[in-house]
């Protein structure tokens, strides 16, 4: 009984693949703060450093980044981890998500390359009978989430576009990442809001995903460096498929100013054939 349950779990777990047939996790990278929940900050600097994020990156220009998904249903989780990098400027990124062997009961570790771009998710090498060396294209202003979990991995972009509206900020304290200095900041955002007052290449994905999500608040964690650039987000989503899924995003960014390139596909590498559930 206890071996069928489990199955049981699995297989829910595995139903929010969605569209993409990839399928949900994340990780728990921690991320807890050093500080002493020091409050030398006024709410109105917090709100504005922590909205003000995205721009800072866009200005910046480019990043390294290592994602990590979380996905808790019914006493299961199940963890997925990307690498690649972002250009905030040109809006574009490449991520390798490996997804755990216990997702699709495979022995090994499956990497699946995903291309980010506006309105759109690339992938390469995502199974369900689609050749090793095709692409396949998903429209995210028609995924119910807006690609926020659906491939795994929340679009590095987005992450940073969610925390435009961020509310009730609070300044925790100093604290390091990956041993660089950096304020850490609490809040809220919400999703609907966001599309609001989202860029226009933004704002189909995260219309998508307000009529999807059946919460639109999104608790996080934001630390920012010295240069008010973003080295770390944490959003956790409340997703309903089959009953309710905890979701914790984590986006970590680093090598600030490293190229980044993305070369999207030619229409002849992209399939267009059946894709299997």
């Amino acid at each position: 009984m206890v071996v069928h349950r489990n199955r049981l779990l699995r297989g829910r777990a595995a139903e929010v693949v969605l569209a993409a047939g990839v399928t949900l996790a994340v990780t728990a990278t921690g991320g807890c703060a050093g500080g002493g929940g020091s409050d030398d900050r006024s709410p109105a600097e917090a709100s504005a450093a922590v909205r003000g994020a995205a721009d800072v990156l866009a200005r910046t220009g480019s990043a390294r980044a290592r994602t990590a998904m979380e996905m808790a249903t019914g006493g299961t989780r199940v963890t997925i981890r990307g690498e690649g990098g972002v250009d905030f400027k040109k809006r574009m990124g490449q991520l390798l998500v490996l997804l755990p062997a216990d997702v699709k009961g495979e022995d090994g570790h499956r990497s699946i390359t995903e291309l980010l771009v506006p309105g759109a998710l690339y992938m390469k090498n995502r199974g369900a009978g689609v050749p090793a060396d095709k692409w396949v294209r998903l429209d995210t202003t028609t995924l119910a989430d807006g690609n926020l979990v659906t491939g795994g991995a929340t679009d590095p972009l987005i992450a940073a576009e969610l925390l435009r509206v961020a509310q009730g900020v609070t300044y925790v304290g100093e604290t390091e990442v990956a041993g660089t200095k950096v304020r850490h900041y609490r809040g809220t955002t919400d999703i609907g809001r966001a599309a609001g007052s989202a860029s226009a290449e933004m704002r189909g994905a995260l219309q998508a995903a307000a009529k999807g999500f059946s919460k639109h608040t999104v608790p996080f964690d934001a630390y920012l460096d010295e240069e008010g650039r973003l080295r770390k987000v944490r959003h956790r989503f409340t997703y309903v498929n089959h009953g309710v899924i905890d979701v914790s995003s984590t986006t970590l960014l680093y090598g600030f100013g490293v190229p980044v390139t993305v070369v999207l596909p030619s229409s002849g590498d992209i399939y267009a054939g059946k894709i299997a559930d």
